[in-house]
């Protein structure tokens, strides 16, 4: 089981099974690793929210792939309208398959031609893949919420460390004390000026391993079963 990310809150999850990819926002994102011309295969898109650094190019992905996009209500909406016809909306708490939607503290409006439309809910993902749990958490505040996902036996959990739009490198490190991975990789930093920080930073207990990963480096894990 591989895990790329490809900059921002993107990331790849790729098994003999699955080619999943999460907030796609690879055009217009200067740390993109990849664009979409780069994926000819898809099972999944994973959307936590509305805003455009993370519903990204979803539409053209979806449309070019046949991949089904899993999304809240609202966004599902939203993109059946664009005509993508492949999508499987949720809600917070839900699960359906191998995937379940968790609790984001932020927002989710999606803008387009100069408004502002309902986006939903904002969420994060726990996804069941190759035989490993992983938890991408969207944007959020730091939660109590996240206490609960220790249940959850999280292997790896993608965790924004930002600041200013979402938690910083104090709460993310908090985070985890919560969740209890056994990897954490950060994400959601540098791609502006406002939520600059040093992923190497992010404080750890010494029984997780912080996998800090450059825009196009790939985390490779053995299958599980």
């Amino acid at each position: 089981m591989r895990i790329t990310y490809l900059g921002h809150s993107v990331f790849y999850l790729e098994s003999e099974e699955e080619k999943i990819i999460i907030d796609p926002f690879l055009r217009g994102n200067a740390q993109a690793a990849k664009t979409p011309d780069d994926f000819t295969e898809l099972t999944k898109i994973l959307v936590t929210h509305g805003h455009g650094d993370h519903i990204g190019d979803t539409v053209e992905l979806a449309q070019k792939t046949g991949a089904t996009v899993f999304c809240n209500h609202e966004i599902a909406h939203y993109l059946a309208a664009k005509g993508v016809e492949n999508i499987h909306a949720m809600h917070i708490g839900g699960r359906f398959g191998n995937i379940k939607m968790t609790v984001a503290h932020h927002g989710s409006g999606i803008e387009e031609d100069g408004q502002m439309l309902y986006g939903g809910n904002p969420g994060g993902f726990v996804v069941e893949i190759g035989g490993y749990r992983i938890y991408h958490a969207g944007d959020t505040a730091l939660t109590m919420d996240m206490k609960l996902l220790e249940e959850e036996r999280i292997d790896v959990a993608m965790l924004p460390i930002g600041g200013n739009f979402t938690m910083d490198l104090h709460d993310a490190a908090r985070a985890v004390k919560m969740i209890r991975p056994r990897y954490v990789i950060p994400m959601h930093y540098d791609t502006f000026e406002v939520i600059g920080a040093d992923p190497n930073e992010l404080k750890v207990p010494a029984n997780v391993q912080r996998v800090v990963l450059k825009p196009g480096e790939t985390m490779q894990l053995q299958a599980k079963r």
